[in-house]
């Protein structure tokens, strides 16, 4: 059983395997081992806060970084999950033991202009990717973008850890340490939210997306049903004389870090309540759409990170297959709202409305990118409230 002071060399005991693959080339007489030893293997080691040391193989840039160390169940998608500005700040371990498989696709495909995770972990990495929108190797990915990724033997073992005593503070290093970095203490939205209003599509219904850290694929799905999408920095005054664009509706988007520091955005919402403009939030946004009108939000222990959340629709049997990245949930709901969705597996709230007013969000993401795409009707729901 693992504890907070785990001999480390239990973790690393089978690091030898590495250097005992030893193959000869007949031809060159040259030692293939030799040839990958210095080209993959350094090594590098996971710290947790408790103590707690993982050791593995090197795959991405070799720089120490630190993070908040979470996992994420899903089977696919790495690419869209790097760049999900949601992980900003995160060391983020996967559980199923296979990535790297089929590479890496154009910039086009991804959910932000760059990765956001300050680390990745995987149990097995593919080095020799086969897919006909590969671009290039994970691991040449990461490099570029100077994140750092470690191969560690059983990922397992590192996700019943943390899920036992919870998402912990952690840093992966090489040959420098680093102090460790709480990223819930930093204004995470801030610095992943858009600088200037962006302006897509030019149907005759105008959404004002408020960018926390949005996904693409928010906007792709609004622009597939002719929407004209203005998306406004996080602390952007919709209701200011200075706002030179006439809106609808508005839709909060998705979001790292505690959402009680967007205090801005928070007190643009309690405007949009009270002049009762329909209004749709999505993960993050529904924290803020809940602060706004006086719930309240709290840490989750692990979080909830994957395609597979069972979200159950309150007063139905229905069960939605969901894709979800969130390390906070809604907890007191505010009042005239009531609960829509709520989490099979541990019962936290995933979604909520107004019993009156065109005011909902949803704690899972209904546009997936990647996951199920039950979810995405979500968009016509709100698009009729907002239509009248």
């Amino acid at each position: 059983m693992l504890n907070n002071n785990v001999d480390s060399n239990l973790l690393v005991e089978d690091r030898p395997m590495y250097s005992n693959l030893l193959v000869k080339d007949p031809a060159s007489e040259t030692d293939l081992d030799t040839l990958v030893c210095e080209d993959r293997l350094t090594f590098g080691s996971l710290v947790l806060e408790d103590g707690t040391r993982f050791e593995g193989m090197s795959f991405g840039y070799e720089n120490a970084r630190a993070g908040e160390v979470v996992f994420c169940t899903g089977m696919v998608g790495y690419p869209e999950a790097l760049t999900d500005a949601s992980f900003a700040g995160q060391i983020l371990a996967m559980t199923y033991p296979i990535m790297g498989n089929y590479g890496v696709p154009d910039a086009s495909m991804w959910e932000d202009d760059r990765i956001h995770v300050a680390g990745l972990l995987v149990s097995h990495y593919v080095n020799t990717p086969s897919h006909a929108q590969s671009i290039m190797t994970l691991e040449d990915w990461l490099k570029r973008e100077k994140i750092p990724a470690l191969e560690i033997k059983d990922t397992r073992l590192l996700t019943q850890h943390l899920r036992k005593y919870g998402s912990m503070l952690g840093k992966i290093v090489f040959d420098h340490d680093t102090d460790f970095i709480d990223p819930n203490q930093e204004h995470l939205v801030e610095q992943v939210s858009v600088k200037e209003v962006q302006v897509a599509g030019d149907g005759d219904t105008t959404i004002a997306l408020i960018d926390c850290g949005a996904k693409r694929n928010i906007v792709r799905s609004l622009l597939a049903r002719n929407i004209r999408v203005v998306t406004v920095p996080w602390d952007y005054d919709l209701f200011s004389l200075d706002c030179t664009f006439d809106f609808d509706g508005i839709l909060i988007s998705n979001g790292p870090g505690n959402p009680k520091l967007a205090g801005k955005t928070i007190q643009t919402l309690r405007t949009a309540l009270e002049r009762k403009i329909p209004t749709m939030g999505i993960c993050m946004g529904h924290q803020l759409l809940a602060l706004a009108a006086g719930g309240d939000t709290y840490k989750l222990k692990f979080g909830h990170r994957s395609q597979n959340q069972p979200c159950l629709m309150s007063g139905t049997k229905r069960c939605y297959i969901t894709t979800q990245n969130h390390g906070f949930a809604v907890g007191k709901l505010p009042s005239d709202f009531e609960p829509w969705f709520i989490n099979a597996n541990d019962g936290s709230n995933e979604g909520m409305r107004h019993t009156q007013l065109p005011f909902f969000s949803v704690q899972f993401h209904p546009e997936a990118a990647p996951g199920p795409m039950d979810t995405e009707w979500l968009f016509d729901y709100f698009l009729e409230k907002v239509r009248g």
